[in-house]
């Protein structure tokens, strides 16, 4: 899940969210019936051009919040785009739309199934229809959906934001220090913790040496180099002259 918010406490949401769906909890989350007819009835009666298809999950008891909001923002900053950034934004969004009136009547009513559903067209649409090379010179259009009051509950916002943080070394650069910084406004000094604690791995840190940190040496005391367990030599098939020779490079190996 999303690195930048505290491994801690998206550990304890996604724990807390299995439990909820687990076969035989006492609390299962599912969709109502009426929710369920309004959202299918919505999706039937919506174009697949402009936001009116995801404005059909602005109100649903699976609190799947944020995909009429980041509809919204992408066509509302698609004018700053070159024609093929246009083409991009349209293009992801109209798969998004179309597959949500597709699967959607085919999915069980379970929140897991649903959200699982709306993540997994997120994800198939923004990376077919190349959305990080739409915003990649446009970063400062995404600064509404880059929004550290919007990853609770996670949803939409948590897939677009772990989306984006793929999308290369400046963007994700971008995404981390602006929620980083809004974070620390909420929180103040926790969220420097958080990160900390859960730092992003050496390959995602830019100019970072990918070469493993090197081991603190420890203290020095005559040993045997026969008795050490992680050296191997292999004595079949050698003469004693050969063995004296390999003895002397292995005691070399180790000064």
């Amino acid at each position: 899940m999303f690195l930048l918010l505290g491994c801690d406490q998206l550990l304890a949401m996604e724990l807390h969210a299995h439990i909820l769906e687990k076969p035989g909890s006492q609390v299962k989350k599912r969709l109502s019936l009426q929710s369920t007819a309004e959202i299918q009835s919505c999706l039937v009666s919506s174009g697949d051009v402009g936001c009116g298809m995801f404005q059909c999950f602005s109100n649903n008891s699976c609190e799947i919040q944020g995909l009429h909001h980041i509809c919204l923002t992408l066509l509302h900053n698609a004018g700053r785009y070159d024609s093929q950034g246009k083409s991009y934004v349209k293009d992801a969004l109209r798969c998004m739309a179309m597959g949500l009136r597709q699967r959607f009547s085919c999915v069980s009513r379970r929140c897991s199934a649903v959200k699982e559903m709306v993540f997994s067209l997120q994800r198939e649409c923004y990376s077919k229809h190349n959305l990080c090379l739409a915003v990649q010179d446009h970063l400062d259009t995404m600064g509404n959906l880059v929004q550290f009051q919007l990853m609770f509950p996670a949803g939409p916002f948590v897939e677009l934001m772990n989306f984006l943080l793929k999308c290369g070394d400046e963007i994700r650069t971008w995404v981390g220090r602006r929620l980083r910084g809004q974070c620390e406004q909420h929180w103040g000094a926790l969220c420097s913790t958080f990160t900390n604690n859960c730092p992003l791995s050496q390959l995602d840190v830019p100019g970072h040496p990918t070469s493993p940190p090197p081991s603190i040496p420890g203290p020095v005391t005559p040993v045997d180099p026969l008795q050490q367990p992680t050296r191997e030599v292999k004595l079949e098939g050698m003469t004693p002259d050969r063995l004296t020779d390999n003895a002397t490079k292995f005691d070399l190996s180790l000064s």
